[in-house]
Formats: C-alpha cells, structure tokens, sequence
C-alpha cells in the first residue's frame, strides 16, 4: 500500500454538494476506496487561500485513479501527489487550517 500527500483546488461552487455526499455515507460505502477517501476529505487542509491539502492511502497505478474518476474530479483541480510514509503528511499539514470549519459544514 501507498500514501500520497494531496494537494487539490477545490471547485467552491461545488463544495457545498461535496460535503453532503460525504456527510450521506454513501462517499465512505465506495469499494475498494471510500474509507481512505472519506478520512482524507473529512480532515483535508488548506495549503494555501485556494489550495486543499490532506493524506490518502492508494493502492491505483496511477495514484488516486478511481478516486479521481468517482469523486475527486468532479469537485477539484490541479491535483497532484507525492508519495509519503503513513501519518508523515497528517502530521505535516496537522497545524493547517481545517477546509470544513464553518457551521453548516461548508467551506
């Protein structure tokens, strides 16, 4: 198994439709993929004003491919990965800010 750090642009007018679908539990019930895409999305960062940043664990060659075609590209751009050790990039980006810190869970 493979972790990547993500880094993403999230499609703001899309965010709210993302959050529930994740919020549904029909995000975290995709096989083989939805528990490591729901953690990671659920604790996703912001890198920078823009720019969303979070762990995720991969098995796909290339990485993240059925993520991408399900979920992530559909709700963000510019999506890139580097591979990291497990817990190295939670514990990289742990200080950042949350992306879903408002109230009705929209960033």
């Amino acid at each position: 198994m493979a972790y990547y750090l993500v880094t993403a642009k999230p499609i703001q007018s899309k965010m709210s439709d993302l959050r529930k679908w994740l919020d549904s539990g029909e995000v975290r019930a995709m096989r083989p993929f939805g528990q490591a895409l729901q953690t990671g999305l659920d604790n996703a960062r912001w890198q920078s004003d823009d720019v969303a940043i979070w762990e995720e664990e991969d098995y796909c060659v290339p990485p993240l491919a059925q993520e991408r075609a399900a979920v992530l590209d559909e709700y963000f751009t510019n999506l890139e990965v580097k591979h990291v050790s497990k817990g190295e990039g939670w514990k990289k980006i742990e200080p950042l800010k949350m992306i879903w810190v408002n109230n009705d869970n929209t960033i």
